[in-house]
């Protein structure tokens, strides 16, 4: 019998066997097929789009600061830089904390009230982003420019280290509470995610620790987290890519300034930011420049991703 015909008989007695096999292999087939059409086919739009703006520019374009619609002269260093220190920003003010909730809900928070807290924090993680950018704006915003930007601008001497970095208009518009509203926003997330991850490790590997004579904090930090470490890096990773690709949010309280941010009390703005204020009235050059943020941007989050799967297969557990 030739090997085509043994590979007919094969696929004969499975479809005779289970009928559903097959089809449901080639619906799975043409899910992960059409999936790889859509990533290709976005990659060749914004390529596209931008080329007219990326031709005319060149590298420059990802090393200008201008963005001058009247002169028509683009250049995206600006968002993102901005992008980049909004997001890590805001992952360096929620990881901790993310951390410091799952392990409390899954090791010391009483039975009675981890599942409430947990219902809560699940309900925060799914509330759209545009709730978050009006309360920084009408709430958070106005608070942190009275009760915190004002005093610190009042009593730093403006040649000072602490006065540099701390300077800016005090209008609660500015880089770092835009960092604060992205971080309380993926914070939820996070802590979600990462109780999950703790909730997975297996019981006798906490009892053993605590058999051993370890502490409490020896048994998260030396045990509990070295476990499920691999895990942590892909929650990391997903967090800050959230971070990365925020729209809303940041554009109602970064400020929207298309200048390098010289203090953390400064304006700025982000490459999603940028293309949501001026998408809908941009043409020619301006819209092409546009398309060329959001290759950029998705370059960028490619980039996180690819660093996330070097960084996992690079851990054993």
């Amino acid at each position: 019998m030739s090997l085509q015909s043994a590979r007919q008989s094969s696929f004969l007695a499975r479809f005779l066997a289970d009928p559903a096999d097959p089809i449901f292999r080639s619906l799975a087939f043409a899910a992960a097929t059409m999936l790889l059409v859509t990533l290709g086919g976005l990659i060749i739009a914004l390529i596209i789009g931008g080329w007219p703006a990326l031709s005319k520019f060149g590298l420059s374009f990802l090393f200008t600061n201008s963005w001058n619609p009247v002169t028509e002269v683009y250049g995206a260093a600006g968002p993102i830089v901005g992008t980049l220190i909004t997001a890590l920003l805001s992952l360096a003010i929620a990881l901790p904390i993310a951390v410091c909730v799952s392990v409390f809900l899954t090791q010391y928070c009483p039975k009675v009230i981890a599942q409430p807290i947990s219902t809560a924090i699940e309900l925060l993680a799914g509330i759209p982003s545009i709730v978050y950018g009006m309360w920084g704006l009408f709430v958070f915003a106005p608070w942190f420019a009275k009760t915190v930007q004002l005093p610190i601008l009042t009593n730093l001497d403006p040649e000072s280290f602490w006065g540099k970095l701390l300077s800016g208009v005090p209008n609660g518009a500015n880089i770092f509470t835009a960092s604060i509203v992205l971080a309380i926003m993926i914070l939820p997330y996070m802590a979600a995610v990462f109780r999950e991850l703790f909730r997975s490790i297996p019981p006798h590997v906490r009892e053993a620790a605590f058999g051993l004579g370890c502490t409490s904090f020896e048994v998260v930090g030396s045990v509990l987290i070295p476990y499920v470490k691999k895990g942590m890096i892909g929650v990391v990773m997903l967090g800050f890519g959230r971070a990365l690709g925020e729209t809303m949010a940041v554009t109602f309280i970064i400020g929207n300034s298309h200048r390098f941010p010289d203090s953390l009390f400064a304006s700025g703005s982000t490459l999603a930011s940028t293309i949501a204020n001026e998408f809908n009235e941009a043409q020619g050059l301006h819209l092409a420049s546009l398309i060329g943020l959001g290759l950029v941007l998705f370059l960028i989050t490619f980039i996180v991703l690819a660093i996330a799967r070097t960084l996992l297969s690079s851990q054993r557990y």
